[in-house]
């Protein structure tokens, strides 16, 4: 054995769902050594099982490297300490050694008990309120001088998602990107598990591209949005131009969605568009004063969805609603995640890899784009829950509509 070594268990149905051997494979990739001291096997479809093990390593700072790696898949270092902390030195500033959260449900140990951290997202800190005993998860910019900020290993354990029992859509099917799934059965799945969700209570959110519009796509979704399975919405200033311009004038881009024409000085039609919602003081007030009755934003007004279009800098305009500040905007979003539980990501690849990372990996996502590639990053940024299809937003929004609205 190496020089450097901790001892970490793991608890669960660690065996049937691969995490047991993927720590191994895991400690080996990373040149690191195990020792397996204690081992006990569930018997039974609900039992758990349970591993202990010596990890062992040439240095310290490659046991550290290890030890990262593995607590992502639960690993908890066998140790008798409280969770770390060290006071942030500044505002928006982090102690040397700051622990970087997952996605994953988690917990500190404060006192002797383990406490759940609230807030969970991946790539934030864990601020602990000793007062309080409680712990949550913030975005770096918002820690505060003096904040206890978890540090180092100990005291910390990741509940990893283990394989559902339940042969569904998104057991059978997540992580595994491709054009050539049976699209229509997928996605007649999917619209059952959004009825599932509305039943029990949750919210259905939708991060949106302007591929939606150009695509003729809009009509479908403001289908959906009017039968109740969006409570929430997420885009740019995109999505929300070209769908008040498919609304005023027929077009997106300056193309007649009606027959795929381009009409003589459509180039500006976006900003007649932008021009209107403008004097009209936004898209609430714009559908107040009648000038907007018809598509995805107008929808979205009457019945209340909760909108977040977040800005960038190639923005026209932009539009009223449109929150310019990335930093607002995402605080914005985090605040309208709570109560989510699936997300559909169509046609979008920053927004979408945006709300996948706010995500936790309880929401069952759905990634769809006409390019592989974009589905395949949202998993390669840490939301390995996603479900990707490769296929066109209409042809996708067209059949998830007749799913959620044909008796």
């Amino acid at each position: 054995m190496n020089g450097f070594s901790e001892e970490i268990s793991l608890e669960g149905h660690i065996i049937d769902s691969g995490i047991l051997s993927k720590v191994w494979g895991t400690v080996m990739d990373l040149g690191g050594e195990f020792e397996l001291q204690e081992i006990r096997v569930g018997r039974r479809k609900n039992e758990t099982s349970y591993a202990r093990m010596k990890i062992s390593a040439d240095s310290d700072a490659q046991l550290q490297r290890i030890l990262n790696a593995l607590q992502d898949d639960g690993a908890v270092v066998v140790s008798p300490h409280d969770v770390r902390t060290v006071p942030a030195p500044g505002d928006g500033a982090l102690p040397d050694d700051f622990y970087s959260t997952t996605n994953l449900p988690t917990q500190v140990r404060l006192s002797g008990n383990w406490v759940d951290v609230s807030g969970t997202e991946m790539d934030l800190v864990i601020v602990v309120d000793p007062e309080r005993s409680t712990a949550q998860m913030i975005p770096m910019a918002d820690v505060r001088q003096g904040d206890c900020v978890v540090v180092g290993h100990d005291g910390i354990r990741v509940l990893p998602v283990e394989r559902s029992r339940e042969r569904e859509v998104f057991s059978f099917m997540s992580s595994n990107v491709s054009s050539e799934k049976p699209k229509h059965l997928v996605i007649g799945e999917i619209a059952k598990q959004m009825r599932a969700a509305r039943a029990r209570g949750n919210k259905i959110l939708v991060v949106a591209g302007p591929a939606i519009v150009h695509s003729g796509a809009a009509p479908y979704l403001a289908r959906i949005i009017r039968a109740g399975f969006v409570q929430v919405l997420f885009g740019g200033n995109a999505i929300a131009v070209h769908d008040v311009e498919a609304a005023l004038l027929g077009t997106s881009l300056g193309v007649a969605l009606e027959n795929g024409a381009p009409i003589e000085g459509g180039h500006r039609h976006h900003m007649i568009a932008i021009n209107a919602i403008r004097r009209a003081g936004g898209l609430r007030a714009a559908v107040e004063q009648g000038i907007l009755r018809s598509g995805i934003m107008y929808e979205c007004i009457r019945s209340n969805v909760e909108l977040v279009l977040a800005g960038s800098i190639r923005d026209d305009g932009p539009l009223p609603d449109v929150t310019t500040d990335v930093i607002a905007a995402q605080r914005q979003m985090r605040a309208a995640l709570p109560g989510v539980e699936i997300a559909l990501m169509v046609s979008t690849m920053l927004h979408s890899i945006a709300t996948g990372n706010m995500l936790p990996a309880s929401v069952k996502v759905v990634a769809v784009d006409i390019n592989p590639a974009v589905v395949t990053k949202l998993a390669d940024r840490g939301t390995f829950q996603a479900l990707g299809l490769v296929t066109d937003a209409e042809l996708f929004m067209r059949e998830l509509a007749d799913s959620l609205t044909t008796a």
